[in-house]
This record gives structure tokens, sequence and C-alpha cells, in this order.
């Protein structure tokens, strides 16, 4: 079958390409960091409920979803790794917006963001070893590149903390400036990041043309477990509407930035995996705001926040 050779091409993105990708990722961190203050981890303290909620759909319930879902549809090896990556990493970039736009509890997605982020310089190397170790095909990838866990909590921590903490030190230090630097960086980061994916999808456009049939279908199923894995969790808890929003968003808006950093970094850019992470990067945009939309038409009254 012809996409077995994906599990053989690798996607032509050179190291100073890379580079780029890896700095424009660090930047739409810090611009994520200089709207979080510190007290919004008290809140943390003080509502533990829903950031429990949040955390445990992220790192824990969507993982092992993922790995039923692998189990039932048996995609070829680098496709399956490359849906371990996405479902490893933490909550996207536009998470808090969107999260806004559909009325949804923004200080909760804010918060989820800084926990999921700083969780995942540990928790996204730990989930790929452990659920891609659990299945074969993706335990033989592995094994051939002979990753090593503590090799990528080093490049997470550079791409994800350092940004982080030196955002929130910014903000705590000058929060004025902070904040307006912050939604102008934010902005533009972002943008030049889709940009960049873009164009390593451009730059590999045969490849792109010949599996994107087959690789569809898989972003946009398992793009649609994550949001009802963060729904259900989160109704199952009990918590308000506009925290449900919330922890459903965070949970479907994948960093697939982060993967692909990854891939490239460690993979050699795999063609199955870098494929995946590149087209979740689109298709997450997309179904986010659709739900954002969906939702905005359907206000939420005052409610007590649980």
């Amino acid at each position: 079958m012809t996409e077995n050779l994906l599990d053989n091409v690798s996607l032509n993105f050179d190291a100073q390409a890379q580079w780029i990708l890896n700095v424009s990722l660090a930047f739409v961190m810090f611009g994520i960091a200089l709207e979080i203050s510190i007290s919004d981890f008290k809140g943390l303290l003080k509502s533990p409920k829903p950031i429990f909620t949040g955390l445990v759909s992220q790192f824990f319930l969507l993982p092992l979803l993922t790995f039923l879902l692998i189990l039932i549809i048996n995609p070829i090896p680098s496709i399956a790794l490359g849906i371990i990556m996405v479902a490893a990493c933490p909550g996207g970039n536009v998470s808090n917006y969107i999260s806004h736009v559909e009325g949804g509890n923004t200080a909760l997605s804010v918060s989820l963001t800084a926990a999921a982020t700083l969780l995942a310089v540990v928790m996204t190397p730990l989930n790929l070893q452990f659920w891609g170790n659990l299945y074969v095909p993706t335990q033989q990838l592995l094994t051939k590149v002979a990753l090593s866990p503590w090799q990528m909590i080093q490049l997470v921590s550079l791409l994800l903390g350092l940004p982080l903490a030196l955002g929130i030190w910014v903000n705590h230090l000058r929060p004025n400036f902070a904040k307006k630097l912050g939604k102008v960086l934010k902005v533009v980061s972002l943008v030049f990041f889709i940009l960049l994916v873009f164009l390593a999808l451009y730059n590999n456009r045969t490849v792109f043309y010949d599996y994107i049939l087959y690789v569809f279908w898989i972003v946009v199923l398992h793009n649609i477990l994550a949001f009802l894995t963060g729904f259900s969790f989160a109704k199952v808890m009990g918590l308000s509407k506009r925290n449900i929003r919330s922890v459903t968003i965070e949970t479907g808006i994948q960093n697939s930035g982060l993967g692909l950093i990854l891939i490239f970094s460690f993979f050699d850019g795999l063609g199955g995996m870098a494929l995946l992470a590149a087209f979740w990067g689109i298709w997450h945009l997309v179904s986010g705001l659709l739900l954002a939309a969906f939702w905005g038409y359907k206000p939420i009254k005052t409610e007590t926040l649980t």
C-alpha cells in the first residue's frame, strides 16, 4: 500500500528554517506568558477542581483514548506515532483567544495554559515514550531513533519553560508594558509561526498532495476525540458551563507546533509524523473557531464557576 511509503519519507526542512521555527515558538510562548501573572498560579490553589480536570483530561485521558483510537483504526506506524506526539503536547497557542470568544472562562484557560506548559516539560516526553512503546509498530520507530527522554526534556524546557518564566517575570515587573506587548507579540509571532508551517508544507507539497486524503480523516477524527474528551470529563466532574467550554478547548487545541519541532529535531522530519502534526496545526484552528462560533451564539447566563 502506498501509504506505507510515508514511514520512509523525510520532509525537507533545513537547519536554518528549523532554527527559525524554534525561535518563533519560543516567542509565541513568551507572548502568552506576558499575560500570565503570579496571581494566576495562586488561583490554582483556590479553585483546584477545574485545573485538575483540565490537566487530567490533557495529559492522561487524551493520550489513553488516542492509544485506543490507534488500536481501532490501525494507521501506519509513522502516522500512529504522530498522533501520539500531538496528544502528548500541551494546549495550543490560540486556546486562550478561542476560549474568550466562545464565552468560556478565560482566566481558567490562561491558568491551564500556564500549568500545562510547565508540566509539558516532563509530561510530553514521558507520554510519547510510554504510549509509543506500548504499541509495537511505534516502539520499533522509537528504538530506531534511540529517543532520549532527557534530551527531549531539555529542548522542551528551552522552548516552553524558559519563555514562560521570562514572560511571567516581565509581567511581574512591568504589568502595563507586558499587557501591551503581549497583545502585539502573541499575534505577530503566531502569524509568523503559521506561515512557517505553511512554508514547510509548500516545500514538501508533493508529499502533501500524495497523502493528504489519507491523513485528513485521521486528523479530523482525532481532533473530534480530543474535544469530546475535554467536554465529557468536565461534564462528569460537574464543572460549570463556562469551565466546561474552557476545558474542552484546552484539550482539543493542541500545541502541534511543539510536536512539529520535536519531530524535526528527533525524528529527522519523519514523513507521517510531520505531515500529521503540520495538518493538525492548521485543522485545529478551523475546528476551534467553528466551535467558538457555535458556542458564541449560545451565551451563558451568570453562574457560579466550579
